[in-house]
């Protein structure tokens, strides 16, 4: 049984979301979102209760997994047009640096060349300084693809701890030779 389907997604205020056979839109303060669900699960809207609700057809696997899944992406674009997502990244490293240049996100991370990352439609990104990046968006999916995208660069290596990582990551440290 999926408990996570069960559970209704509540509709703030501000927020509209319509149901066009399997198209469901959703619009807030900060834009629109669709998402076309499976034939597998079916989509209420319930306007007293201000709540979206998913039911399934079968208890097959498949059908089970496809009822939490469209519950929770229906949950992130709810959440994605009221308040948006944001991913905050930081470069540490000697001499590393990133800005941006019109709708590219330029990386100097110790390589020969400077890395050049075409940013998105529908993603907005921005360097506070030349080591942090702030990466937002409405949809999830995209804000969390592209600063993986970004971080995948140049990971932060274990040794001196160097490289691109998520706001508060914790890298483990080695000892390296010497410690022998």
């Amino acid at each position: 049984m999926s408990r996570l389907g069960k559970k209704p997604v509540s509709i703030p205020d501000g927020v509209k979301v319509a149901l066009d056979g399997r198209l469901i839109t959703v619009e807030g303060k900060l834009g629109k979102l669709t998402y076309e669900h499976r034939p597998e699960v079916s989509v209420e809207i319930d306007n007293d209760a201000k709540q979206v609700v998913c039911t399934r057809h079968g208890e097959d696997r498949e059908d089970k997994a496809y009822h939490g899944l469209t519950r929770a992406l229906l949950a992130n674009m709810v959440h994605g047009v009221s308040e948006g997502y944001e991913k905050r990244l930081e470069i540490q490293g000697v001499g590393y640096l990133g800005a941006i240049q019109g709708d590219t996100l330029q990386l100097r991370v110790g390589f020969a060349n400077e890395i050049q990352k075409k940013i998105p439609q529908g993603v907005e990104v921005t360097c506070p300084d030349q080591t942090h990046i702030v990466v937002k968006g409405l949809d999830k999916q995209k804000v969390g693809q592209f600063a993986a995208e970004v971080r995948a660069v140049r990971k932060p290596e274990p040794y001196k701890g160097k490289g691109i990582r998520y706001e508060g990551e914790q890298v483990r440290r080695k000892a390296g030779k010497a410690a022998k």
